[in-house]
């Protein structure tokens, strides 16, 4: 009689081709087995009648904060809030302080997540100008998903804005990179237009479509002249989605779950807590990163977790903190979605399970299949509940998705085997580990 070390029983399981009941066997933090297990025995098994499983989701673009400020966020309280919001990993940016640009500081946060982290990481390394020759290396360093680039405003040195830099980065090494798209000769320029105390709104028509088109347009050129695959982060306008649809075959798109949920009303009703880069926009752009979303031109959806103090985000614009917390909603909100209509379960599992695997070649991760990781997202589409402040693991203790009630809820996460997360507790210590990239 076969023995596993854990059983998942009785679950609709999330498959590429569609939803079937079945159970999942567990040996070794990996999948072992996939199907009938009735004579089976384990250590271990969770009832997952009236739940679908999902591979574990991947939210791909997070901002932890460390090293930074304990108070807004750690890798911990991060990655805690992750499992709590049904993550098993999470791909943490390099704009820390100080950020993550050469070896010895990834080698410290690689051991660093080994040892505080409740879900498992993937490290981002920064592009500046100073570090554009060691990027080959260190983009092929253990555990590093992506380079990344601010080709718009960014902290510390991150910043590289002119097209001989830019192809300078593209140049240096093989991989995907990832870019922050929006113009900075045409951000500084208008800033002196924009003085304090002014609406927040005022902050989409600053950092306006034009901007992230001139971006966006910029670095296509330069991918298809080197041949340097692309990967656009948060895209929110329209005329971007509609652009990059010819340019599949170099670049691969991000959404954000805010340009999916928010529209410019947000900025009236939470005022600075409306305010991210790029912008939130009008109905007409979130009208197309739906389309997007169904036509397959959209590879990944993340949260861009970013949280700042109660009092950046309270200072009057535009002092106001750019950013939003999203690692514990991103799953909740989604599925929403999906309650709604919006988008299927399993197109769900493509964007932020299969896609982002894809996209940074994460090793084992993405799917329900024989021999990858035993990371499962458990999810109760009839469970219905409001997402409130006091919820949020995050020290800043605050979501700009305060009262939004979610149709489907996130009632488990277990990572490699291990059950992170059941019924909103936290299992047991820190088990995360640097996720593995090819």
């Amino acid at each position: 009689m076969p023995h596993y070390d854990l059983i998942l029983r009785g679950g609709q399981a999330v498959l590429p081709w569609g939803i079937e009941p079945l159970d999942i066997g567990v040996r070794d933090g990996r999948i072992a087995a996939m199907g009938s297990l009735r004579g089976a025995e384990a250590t271990q098994e969770v009832d997952c009648r009236h739940l679908h499983v999902l591979p574990g989701l991947i939210d791909a673009h997070v901002h932890l904060r460390e090293p930074g400020d304990a108070a807004v966020e750690t890798i911990a309280t991060g990655t805690k809030a992750a499992v709590l919001g049904g993550l098993a990993a999470v791909f943490d940016m390099p704009n820390t302080a100080p950020s993550i640009t050469d070896s010895a500081q990834l080698a410290w946060k690689r051991k660093y997540v080994g040892e505080v982290a409740y879900c498992d990481v993937g490290l981002y390394v920064g592009a500046s100008k100073k570090n554009i020759a060691d990027l080959a290396a260190l983009e092929a360093e253990e555990n590093v998903c992506a380079v990344k680039v601010f080709a718009g405003s960014s902290t510390g040195d991150l910043l590289i804005e002119d097209d001989a830099s830019l192809e300078a980065v593209m140049r240096s090494g093989r991989r995907r990179i990832c870019y922050h798209s929006e113009d900075e000769y045409r951000l500084q320029a208008r800033k002196p237009n924009y003085t304090s105390g002014m609406p927040h709104r005022k902050h989409m028509e600053w950092r306006d479509v034009e901007c992230a088109m001139l971006g966006t347009k910029r670095l296509m050129a330069i991918a298809r002249k080197t041949g340097r695959p692309a990967h656009i982060l948060h895209v929110s306008t329209a005329e971007e989605l509609a652009y990059l649809a010819d340019y599949k075959d170099i670049c691969s798109v991000e959404v954000l779950m805010n340009h999916l949920t928010q529209t410019d009303e947000a900025y009236d009703r939470l005022g600075g807590y409306a305010v991210m880069n790029p912008p939130i926009r009008d109905q007409r752009h979130l009208e197309a990163a739906w389309a997007a979303v169904r036509n397959g031109t959209v590879d990944v959806v993340g949260s861009d977790h970013a949280p700042h103090s109660r009092a950046a985000k309270e200072r009057p614009w535009p002092d106001t903190a750019a950013g939003l917390t999203g690692i514990q909603t991103i799953v909740p909100v989604m599925l929403d979605h999906v309650s709604a209509g919006r988008l299927s379960l399993m197109r769900l599992v493509d964007l932020m399970c299969a896609g982002p695997a894809r996209i940074y070649g994460a090793v084992n991760k993405g799917r329900l299949a024989v021999g990858y990781d035993a990371d499962f997202t458990l999810v109760d589409m009839a469970k219905s509940r409001e997402i409130t402040n006091d919820w949020i693991a995050s020290p800043c203790g605050w979501t700009p998705f305060d009262g939004y009630r979610c149709q489907g809820w996130p009632v488990g996460t277990i990572i490699r085997g291990h059950i992170a997360m059941r019924e909103d507790e936290v299992q047991g210590g820190p088990i995360g580990r640097p996720v593995n990239f090819r």
